[in-house]
């Protein structure tokens, strides 16, 4: 399964097989997290959480106890950081048939800190169940993939530009970025809000957040790790497509809406 079509076949999981992760899956993924690196050189510590030994909850997950968690130092970037390693870490877990899903809320998290003993200064952004799908998801899983248009997709143009963000990019234009592109569009992100946007100047893709209301406040945003899901996408497809991406913190100056920021360009 190649890059893009693991990105296409996976969907966050809620609703497990109660089948126990196997020893080898576990390790599998633990070791696989633990030799990640990020863009932005921030140390990740990563943990395989029991929940039913740790006393730990999700009202949305239904059927497994295995849990992983990172946390990490709370200092600038760290956002983007753990979204591009915890994305990694999820694809990885699809090529061997786990599911997972991002939970960023529907948690005890007090519980889920005290058994990563997150200190201060450190945060845990998310965490992800790890286990078997269930043939069938349950009800309340079905209702809250359709609350949040949980398959929709904003289309090409929409996300994506050529020069400045008053020229669309149509997956024709795209040439050999294509498929980086349409796999950062397939990417998941909190609520489905799909918040990247991205420029292409040349060999450089310039990509932005568009923030929703109610987001970024209290000094951390949730939205920005979601563009750390859209720039190990970007990476791992560019990659896949014969392509060198190195990523590089240079805002361009190109005229933005008050609700957009830059956050990274690739250059390949």
């Amino acid at each position: 399964m190649n890059v893009l079509e693991c990105i296409r076949a996976r969907r966050s999981v809620r609703t497990f097989d109660e089948t126990p992760l196997t020893p080898e899956d576990a390790a599998a993924v633990l070791s696989f997290a633990e030799k990640l690196e990020n863009p932005y050189d921030i140390p990740i510590t990563w943990k395989l959480l029991d929940a039913k030994r740790q006393g730990l909850k999700s009202p949305v997950i239904v059927g497994t106890d295995t849990f992983i968690a990172g946390k990490m130092p709370r200092v600038p970037h760290a956002e983007e950081a753990f979204g591009y390693a915890f994305e990694k870490v999820v694809l990885f877990a699809e090529s061997r048939g786990i599911g997972t899903t991002w939970i960023a809320g529907t948690m005890d998290r007090p519980a889920f800190e005290r058994a990563m003993d997150l200190r201060d200064g450190e945060v845990m952004p998310c965490v992800s169940p790890l286990g078997y799908p269930a043939r069938k998801m349950s009800v309340r899983e079905a209702i809250m993939r359709k609350g949040v248009k949980a398959d929709a997709r904003l289309p090409f143009e929409t996300l994506f530009y050529s020069g400045s963000f008053d020229t669309p990019l149509t997956p024709e234009g795209a040439g050999t970025l294509f498929d980086a592109l349409e796999a950062v569009r397939l990417g998941p992100s909190a609520v489905n809000k799909q918040p990247w946007r991205a420029v292409v100047c040349g060999d450089t893709v310039h990509f932005y957040e568009k923030r929703s209301k109610g987001y970024g406040e209290g000094g951390w945003d949730i939205q920005k790790i979601d563009l750390g899901i859209a720039l190990a996408h970007f990476e791992l497809a560019a990659k896949e497509s014969g392509l060198s991406p190195a990523l590089t913190i240079a805002d361009p100056g190109i005229a933005v809406e008050p609700d957009t920021e830059y956050v990274a360009s690739f250059r390949v």
